[in-house]
């Protein structure tokens, strides 16, 4: 059996052929190696960013809890100047009632604007029940002029509520203004009791 003749141009394809193939060959390794570079480069971009992300998440959050302590302060800090001015205002006032320097007819100026603190009830923080007993004990006020010492302290530990879930409104502070007058008249007029009683005693020794 004969072996197949090629001819020269055959053999010159077949070389070709090959060189192209080896070619194409060398070109997908290549491009597979640079691709695996590439692939490795993002995957270090990624990890990068992870890490960068972290450090400004972390940056983040320490800020956050910073600021949130500073605001913090400042609400407390707030809150007892809040408290310190109540705690003045009561005084004075009742001061000034007791004293006689500030007259039970000082109330009603500012009675009405109290009352305009009950139009702003919607339920929270005040519940029904302080809402009603707040109108009870501004209307005894009125009716009477003054109130029982307890009683008093109960208005009064109500304007003081209002005045802390409701200081943006003057009625408020009006509120507990009033509030502190008639504790004031209280007291007063437990020492005019007590003067009478004392008087009283001296007279029948």
């Amino acid at each position: 059996m004969s072996l197949p003749q090629f001819t020269p141009e055959f053999i010159a394809s077949l070389a070709s052929l090959a060189s192209v193939v080896i070619s194409i060959s060398s070109l997908a390794y290549w491009l597979g190696k640079k691709f695996d570079e590439i692939d490795a480069r993002f995957r270090e971009i990624d990890r990068r960013f992870v890490e960068v992300e972290e450090r400004l998440n972390r940056r983040i959050d320490e800020v956050e809890r910073r600021l949130s302590e500073r605001i913090d302060r400042v609400g407390l800090m707030v809150r007892r100047l809040g408290d310190a001015f109540i705690g003045y205002q009561e005084f004075f006032v009742r001061y000034l009632v007791s004293e006689g320097v500030l007259k039970s007819s000082a109330a009603d100026m500012v009675l009405t604007e109290a009352r305009n603190l009950v139009k702003l009830a919607v339920g929270n923080p005040f519940t029904k029940e302080e809402w009603k007993r707040l109108k009870e004990l501004l209307d005894k006020s009125e009716k009477e002029k003054s109130l029982p010492l307890e009683e008093a302290y109960e208005l009064l530990n109500l304007a003081r509520k209002a005045v802390r879930e409701y200081g943006e409104y003057p009625e408020a502070w009006k509120l507990h203004i009033y509030a502190s007058i008639m504790v004031g008249l209280a007291y007063r007029k437990l020492r005019e009791q007590e003067k009478k009683e004392e008087e009283k005693q001296t007279t029948q020794h």
